[in-house]
């Protein structure tokens, strides 16, 4: 089950708290908690202690850290995202049973309707997703059989595979600097970076909404595609973090793939504002008016990425970074 956002609202309308769903569960904090069953905050933590205590739950087994933003300064208006401990329906139940706590059976029989609804509709969603895969795969196959035969020919009608070659020539030292780790750490282009404002990305994502049939895409979960716009932008003594205009778009499309600040749309939302960076930099058409990255590889890329392993970022970061160098 995808990570989902639910507002949870008492039948009196006297509780309102925002609940993550992820991993088949429902997730609080415990400041909801508190808000919850209507307790101090000290009752709660003191009631959770000892659940972990007396081992009626495992704690690393119904707990998980969650980026949250928060704002500070009522003039700077700056935000910073730190991890926040959540706990599950298990630990959310057993805390209702101890504070004795109607407002815990009415949370536990929404929650419970809640994810079985969520489990009927992603089934659905996966069936039609399944059935658009099996199709994508057909056109792919199609589209390699084209490719082979045409390959064919134009070695068929040549003495020799020279030209071919030079046409796939950058594609092929990628490859080969890739398997022997000589990828590109350092973009090329320094100079000063323009940058597009939120309200510029905004746009973007309002004009996406037309070709996407999906009530939440582009809907915001938290603060970590704010946080994914003003990283590239940080520094520390004059210098940046980033020197290159290539490195700030390189860490742009990974920042925003990897913290799925969206409901739906993360991987198109995050190309998508790495062409608006590239653009607005005037990086996104070579001087002979060509691309600077195709369509074909910036979905790969793209997908590359959000595929890949934390301790991989570097490594992909250098990919996208010797593409964009490579085709200057």
């Amino acid at each position: 089950m995808d990570s989902h956002i639910e507002i949870y609202k008492s039948s009196e309308n006297q509780v309102e708290i925002v609940v993550q769903i992820e991993s088949d569960t429902v997730w609080l904090n415990e400041s909801q908690l508190g808000i919850l069953f209507n307790r101090d905050r000290t009752v709660i933590g003191r009631h959770l202690k000892n659940i972990f205590k007396e081992n009626e739950l495992v704690e690393k087994e119904v707990c998980a850290n969650f980026a949250q933003t928060t704002k500070h300064g009522a003039i700077t208006g700056k935000t910073q995202t730190k991890n926040t401990k959540y706990y599950n329906l298990d630990v959310i139940i057993s805390v209702g049973y101890r504070v004795k706590s109607k407002q815990g059976v009415y949370f536990r029989q929404w929650a419970t309707q809640r994810l079985k609804d969520l489990l009927i509709q992603g089934y659905t969603i996966n069936e039609k997703r399944l059935a658009q895969k099996e199709q994508e795969v057909k056109v792919l196959k199609n589209g390699i059989q084209i490719l082979a035969r045409s390959i064919g020919k134009a070695i068929e009608n040549q003495e020799n595979n020279t030209s071919f070659l030079e046409t796939f020539a950058k594609g092929l030292t990628l490859l080969d600097d890739y398997d022997h780790e000589r990828l590109d750490t350092k973009g090329l282009t320094k100079k000063q970076a323009v940058y597009p404002t939120l309200s510029d990305y905004q746009l973007v994502l309002k004009q996406m909404l037309q070709d996407f049939d999906s009530e939440v895409f582009g809907i915001e979960k938290d603060g970590g595609f704010k946080s994914a716009i003003a990283q590239i932008e940080k520094g520390f003594d004059n210098q940046d973090f980033y020197p290159s205009l290539e490195e700030k778009a390189t860490t742009l499309l990974y920042l925003i793939v990897k913290n799925h600040a969206f409901v739906d749309g993360n991987k198109r939302i995050a190309a998508a504002c790495f062409l608006k960076f590239l653009e607005q930099n005037k990086m996104l058409f070579t001087n002979e008016n060509k691309p600077t990255i195709n369509n074909d590889t910036l979905a790969s890329l793209t997908l590359f990425i959000a595929s890949s392993k934390a301790e991989e970022m570097e490594t992909v970061k250098k990919l996208v970074i010797s593409v964009l160098n490579r085709n200057k």
